[in-house]
């Protein structure tokens, strides 16, 4: 059975330097289209991606809506470029006030900048906004990296009546990316300012990444390891959590995107 899956990234190799989670998005991506499913793929415009060197070009029939975030508008901005040997094509959230620096979250000296919590909101609403402007109607939506931790609740609060989203599932991948401290104190009142009823924001009162964490797994259909690095603490919550879960192998391993493929088709 082919699925339709939306895979929103927190970052994507060859736009921004290899890690582990840029990596496995570049490959997932191209390995389930391969596999006969339909897909499309996000990423924030992070002001350090070289526009020219990967072609990136504006996208007007899907740009020039604004976003309003903590009472402020916000220009959403949609780019798009491929990746030829993959022939995969991937989407832009782009915005001058919360993507125009030179940096992804953190600054020269290695501070997380202090409006993270706004642009992994803005990020998320725009995703979820092009995504119904496309009118393509994803089964699965899958969330890599911490940054994208605002879509599964979007998607079961404030989408959750709208046709192209009723029926997805969402499919949650944790890595070891936990930042230091926590988020701005007002993430959680922000995302309640969006529309989101949810007793469980009051989990992100104290918006560490453990809660972060706690908080997004509420909302997942299914939970993957992605790295052998996932914090301990995150990882039992998720085993605990009786979701579905697809457990961490190597990207090396012969049936890795196979697994991936039939844990997809399991939860839906």
């Amino acid at each position: 059975m082919a699925s339709k899956i939306l895979y929103v990234c927190q970052e994507i190799t060859p736009y921004l330097p290899e890690t582990e989670g840029s990596r496995l998005c570049r490959a997932l991506t191209q390995a389930m289209q391969e596999h006969g499913n339909e897909i499309r793929t996000f990423m924030p415009r992070y002001g350090c991606i070289n526009e020219r060197r990967h072609q990136l070009h504006e996208v007007i029939r899907l740009s020039g809506m604004n976003l309003i975030i903590d009472d402020n508008d916000h220009q959403l901005i949609i780019k798009v470029a491929s990746i030829p040997a993959a022939r995969v094509q991937i989407y832009f959230i782009d915005n001058d006030d919360y993507f125009s620096r030179k940096a992804m979250l953190t600054d020269d000296e290695g501070n997380y900048f202090p409006d993270n919590d706004e642009r992994a909101i803005f990020f998320a609403r725009g995703v979820l906004e092009t995504v119904k402007k496309l009118r393509w109607t994803p089964t699965v939506v899958h969330c890599h990296g911490w940054f994208t931790a605002v879509v599964p609740v979007y998607l079961k609060r404030v989408f959750a009546d709208d046709p192209i989203f009723r029926d997805v599932k969402v499919v949650v991948s944790l890595y070891g990316d936990a930042f230091p401290g926590e988020l701005n104190p007002e993430f959680g009142a922000k995302i309640a300012g969006e529309g989101v009823k949810d007793k469980n924001l009051a989990i992100l009162d104290t918006p560490s990444y453990e809660n972060l964490c706690r908080f997004v797994m509420d909302y997942a259909d299914g939970v993957v390891a992605a790295s052998p690095d996932v914090d301990p603490k995150v990882l039992d919550m998720a085993r605990a959590s009786g979701k579905p879960m697809l457990e961490y192998q190597s990207p090396e391993a012969e049936d890795f995107f196979d697994n991936y493929n039939r844990f997809y088709e399991a939860i839906q």
